[in-house]
């Protein structure tokens, strides 16, 4: 598991070398998401991952609750991905830490 505030750290020191995947419905990523988040629904997930990302990347994931969030990332791990970090509290906790969003309805 991780804070948002562990990835906000990691991005305001600048460090790029990982990558943030969105797994709610499209509808939901194009309406906000975290700024730089790419969207692999979880019924996509595993096979998109393996197609796009190394099993050694440093992965933070989230989806519309944290059980959702915890079930895509078991399934990453058990496909072989390493450095899986489980987003708690999504969007709304990212917005909280006053991380940037993105989407239709992002406020800035």
């Amino acid at each position: 598991m991780s804070t948002v505030f562990d990835l906000k750290d990691r991005l305001d020191w600048g460090e790029p070398a990982l990558t943030i995947i969105d797994v709610r419905d499209r509808d939901l990523f194009n309406e906000s998401r975290i700024s730089g988040a790419i969207s692999m629904p979880v019924d996509e997930l595993v096979d998109r991952a393996k197609a796009s990302l190394e099993y050694e990347r440093d992965i933070y994931i989230y989806g519309g609750t944290d059980d959702a969030t915890a079930e895509a990332a078991s399934k990453l791990r058990e496909s072989g991905y390493k450095k899986v970090a489980e987003l708690m509290g999504g969007v709304g906790a990212w917005q909280a830490a006053t991380g940037t969003l993105e989407g239709t309805l992002a406020i800035s």
